[in-house]
């Protein structure tokens, strides 16, 4: 079965302050966070690989890394495909606001692959670092898609403790788990920090604590091919109770959505444990933190110093 890895590439990276984050060198020749995530889900058994990107970083985006991975890709009989996340995408009737100048969240970005996407497929964040543990287990998951398990997903549930910043807040969704592992709900929380007892929600300089065990989503969803049609339904719904939000703020982000349908009893979510150490650069300060995380990989064995060579 066809299993499609999409990459959400088009984020401004505004935090990383300069430059596009997603295309910032972390390897030893050059490699970006993307280049290990491609690795790991080739390897777990993923064969298709979608790009969802801005026309404006088109061309730098191919020259830092989509140009390469195609070379690579087909020697490893994986397909490439690219969706472009546009501004003024919109549902029919929708006009775009004319002060709007930020595409509209990582639902709008996911529905950017409605036709390239027919297949079950998992969803990661560019700049991210997930570890092996959890493109096996997803991959695992979507190889078992029927058309009767359309509303069957999966997330990556990760341990808050292994995925905060030493430079600054995190906002991550905390995860509500029942005893059989399924998501019951997801608790976005800005401002989580990491402290001398684990981890501490920062409200203007007063520290209240938070399990540092707890479960996290890092955006990394197993999706089934008829979620594309639910996600645009959702788009559209998304307009028609904008109400009194501010449209030239507002977002269509991918877990509120899911968490919204899980509520209303329309899908499931399991939730796979990882324990992998995710990383990533959420910060220009991060960056030196992932260098030398990811030359510990390689000098640990976990990957060569060529890193697509053990992938035949």
């Amino acid at each position: 079965m066809k299993t499609t890895l999409v990459i959400m590439a088009a984020g401004i990276g505004s935090r990383f302050g300069g430059g596009i984050k997603q295309l910032a060198p972390v390897g030893l020749n050059g490699e970006i966070i993307m280049d290990y995530s491609i690795h790991d889900a080739i390897e777990a058994g993923f064969n298709k690989i979608v790009f969802i990107i801005r026309k404006d970083i088109e061309d730098a985006f191919k020259e830092a890394i989509g140009d390469r991975i195609e070379e690579i890709c087909k020697n490893l009989n994986v397909e490439i495909a690219y969706a472009y996340q546009e501004l003024n995408a919109l549902p029919e009737g929708v006009e775009l606001p004319a002060d709007r100048t930020k595409p509209w969240g990582t639902g709008q970005a996911v529905l950017a692959c409605k036709d390239v996407l027919h297949e079950p497929f998992a969803v990661i964040n560019a700049d991210d670092y997930y570890g092996k543990e959890a493109f096996v287990k997803l991959h695992g998951f979507l190889e078992k898609y029927t058309p009767e398990k359309a509303n069957e997903f999966c997330m990556a549930g990760f341990i808050l403790k292994n995925t905060l910043s030493e430079n600054g807040a995190v906002t991550r969704g905390v995860c509500k788990v029942n005893e059989e592992g399924y998501l019951t709900g997801v608790d976005e929380t800005s401002n989580i920090v990491k402290t001398s007892e684990g981890a501490g929600v920062d409200n203007e300089g007063t520290l209240t604590p938070i399990d540092a065990e707890s479960y996290v989503s890092m955006n990394m969803w197993g999706l089934t091919p008829e979620f594309m049609q639910t996600l645009e339904d959702g788009f559209k719904e998304f307009f028609a109770n904008m109400g009194d939000k501010n449209i030239l703020k507002a977002e269509y982000l991918l877990p509120i959505y899911i968490d919204e349908l899980l509520q209303a009893g329309k899908v499931s979510v399991k939730v796979l444990d990882s324990n992998d150490k995710w990383f990533g650069v959420t910060y220009k300060e991060d960056k030196e933190y992932v260098v030398k995380s990811f030359a510990k990989l390689i000098e640990d064995g976990v990957y060569k110093e060529k890193l697509f060579e053990d992938l035949k």
